[in-house]
């Protein structure tokens, strides 16, 4: 296990999409958005912040994650791995606990970024809740990806889905959730992955107090959990064909 940790982590670290997908775009947004005139259109700054950390999570998992995962196996690494001492389903947790810390740092950093230029004085437990609720983020996407990957054997067909779920999750999330695409979108987005989310990081960073909306959230993250992993484990294959 701690040698399947340690070269995912090392093929994780030399890849630059990674990098760009999981800080670079989030960081850039944070930039952009302190600016006065640009945070009023978005809203407040916890909202902001939020919106920066779950665009981060949702294009370096989904997007990241299920190219790397498609990749390996239609070259035959996955296959080749099978063949090695190490058990099948530590190969699998390798690559998903490698992921998940590379978003916990990555998060982290996006939001010491965004607490600076925004001008927030958040607690060590705001600290410590977002970074639990960057863990959720990164499950929920993470079982997203695993389960196209699962349901798609083609890694351009995988890399096309992605890119139109990435946008659809982003439409609705947070443009549905203003209002713009209309009511009845606007109460949907709230229970999207990527509104869900943002719900959660808002409410964190805005130390509010426990709402049946955070609630609502945090189910409805659970719950594409659950039903995304499921999926990508019980229908995914370690050969492209």
């Amino acid at each position: 296990m701690s040698s399947l940790l340690r070269a995912d982590a090392i093929v994780l670290m030399r890849s630059r999409i990674a990098t760009v997908l999981s800080l670079a775009l989030p960081v850039v947004i944070i930039i952009v958005t302190s600016f006065n005139k640009n945070v009023n259109r978005l809203g407040n700054p916890s909202l902001v912040i939020g919106l920066a950390i779950t665009l981060g999570l949702l294009a370096s998992c989904l997007l990241g994650y299920s190219l790397g995962l498609a990749r390996d196996r239609e070259i035959g690494v996955l296959q080749r791995l099978r063949v090695t001492p190490a058990p099948t389903w530590t190969i699998m947790t390798s690559r998903i606990v490698v992921q998940i810390v590379t978003n916990l740092i990555s998060s982290l950093i996006v939001l010491i970024v965004g607490v600076i230029l925004h001008g927030l004085t958040p607690s060590f437990g705001q600290y410590v809740l977002v970074l639990v609720v960057a863990v959720l983020g990164a499950a929920v996407f993470l079982s997203i990806g695993q389960a196209l990957v699962g349901l798609v054997p083609s890694t351009g067909a995988i890399n096309a889905i992605g890119r139109i779920l990435f946008i659809l999750l982003v439409l609705v999330g947070i443009l549905g959730g203003t209002g713009v695409l209309g009511d009845v979108i606007k109460s949907i987005a709230g229970w999207t992955p990527v509104g869900a989310l943002m719900t959660l990081f808002s409410d964190v960073l805005n130390g509010t107090g426990w709402s049946d909306q955070d609630l609502y959230a945090l189910l409805a993250s659970l719950g594409y959990v659950i039903v995304f992993a499921f999926i990508g484990i019980r229908w995914f294959r370690w050969e492209a064909r």
